[in-house]
C-alpha cells in the first residue's frame, strides 16, 4: 500500500471512529439531555459542584478509554487523545441538542455553560464504549484485558452512569423518602444478590470466568457493592440530592440509587 492510500486508509477510519463517537455520545446522553431536572441543575448546582463533577469524570473517562475507547489505538498518549476528543464530542453533542431543544438558559452565559458540562460527561463516555457498542464487530482491535482492579474499575464506570442518569430526578427520591428501614434493608440485600447474580451466575455473554460463587462473591460482589455505594454518594452529592438531609433520609438516598447502579456494575462488566 502506497503512502497516499495508507493516508487516506487512516484519515477514513478516523471520520468512522469519531462518527461512531458521536453517535454513542448521543445513544448514552439522550436519557439525560431531556430530563427536565437536568435542565434545572445546570444552574442551581453551585460552579464548585459543576467543575468537581467534571475533573473528577476526567480519569474516568481515560480509564474508559484505555479499555474501550473510540478508535483502535492504544498507548497512554492515544489515550488521552481519545479522552479530550470523547469529551469534545460530549460538549458539542450535549450544547448542540440543548440549543436545539431551545432549553439552554439564554440570560446567563455561565449557566448554559454549567447545563452543556454537566451534560457533557455522560455523552463523552457513551463516545468512549461507541466502539464495542456500535461496531459489526464489537470493536476492531485488541482490547486490554482488565486486572483486578481494572475489573473493579469498569464495575465503577458502570455504577457511575446508571447512577448519573438517575440522580437528578425526583422520582428517586420519592422512592428513597416513601421507603422504610426495612424496605431499604430489602433494597441493599437485592442490589447485592442481582449483581451478584447477573455477572456470575446468568452466563451472559462476556462474563468471566469464576473460581468458585464464594470467592467471586469476596473478591467482586462486595468491592463492586461497595464502589456502588461510593458512586451514589458522589452523584446524589453533585446534584444537590443529599443537601439538607438527616442520617437515615441520606442512607435511605444513597442506598436506593445504588440499586440501579449494581445493575450498572455488572452490564459494565459485561459489556466493556
Amino acid at each position: 500500500m502506497s503512502a497516499v492510500a495508507a493516508r487516506k486508509s487512516h484519515e477514513a477510519g478516523y471520520v468512522r471512529d469519531l462518527g461512531r463517537a458521536f453517535g454513542g455520545a448521543l445513544l448514552f446522553s439522550l436519557p439525560l439531555l431531556m430530563t427536565m431536572e437536568m435542565w434545572a441543575l445546570g444552574h442551581a448546582a453551585t460552579p464548585e459542584r459543576r467543575l468537581a463533577f467534571v475533573v473528577v469524570s476526567l480519569p474516568v473517562l481515560f480509564g474508559l478509554a484505555h479499555y474501550a475507547g473510540f478508535s483502535a489505538r492504544r498507548g497512554a498518549l492515544n489515550n488521552l487523545l481519545d479522552t479530550l476528543t470523547a469529551l469534545a464530542a460530549g460538549f458539542v453533542t450535549a450544547g448542540g441538542l440543548l440549543a436545539l431543544f431551545n432549553v439552554l438558559d439564554h440570560s446567563s452565559l455561565a449557566s448554559a455553560v454549567g447545563q452543556v458540562s454537566l451534560q457533557a460527561v455522560p455523552a463523552a463516555l457513551g463516545a468512549l464504549v461507541a466502539r464495542r457498542q456500535l461496531s459489526n464487530g464489537g470493536g476492531e482491535g485488541d482490547e486490554d484485558q482488565a486486572s483486578y482492579p481494572g475489573e473493579l474499575f469498569l464495575m465503577l464506570a458502570g455504577a457511575l452512569y446508571f447512577a448519573m442518569n438517575l440522580a437528578p430526578t425526583e422520582e428517586m427520591r420519592l422512592i428513597a423518602y416513601r421507603t422504610t428501614p426495612l424496605g431499604a434493608l430489602g433494597v441493599l440485600l437485592l442490589s447485592i444478590v442481582l449483581l451478584h447474580l447477573i455477572v456470575f451466575e446468568a452466563g451472559f455473554a462476556g462474563q468471566e470466568e469464576k473460581e468458585s460463587p464464594l470467592r467471586a462473591f469476596i473478591d467482586f460482589t462486595l468491592p463492586g457493592y461497595a464502589l456502588c455505594l461510593v458512586a451514589s454518594f458522589a452523584m446524589l452529592w453533585t446534584f444537590g440530592g443529599l443537601d439538607g438531609h438527616g442520617l437515615q433520609s441520606l442512607v435511605a438516598n444513597v442506598v436506593t440509587l445504588a440499586f440501579p447502579a449494581a445493575i450498572g456494575a455488572a452490564a459494565a462488566r459485561l459489556l466493556v
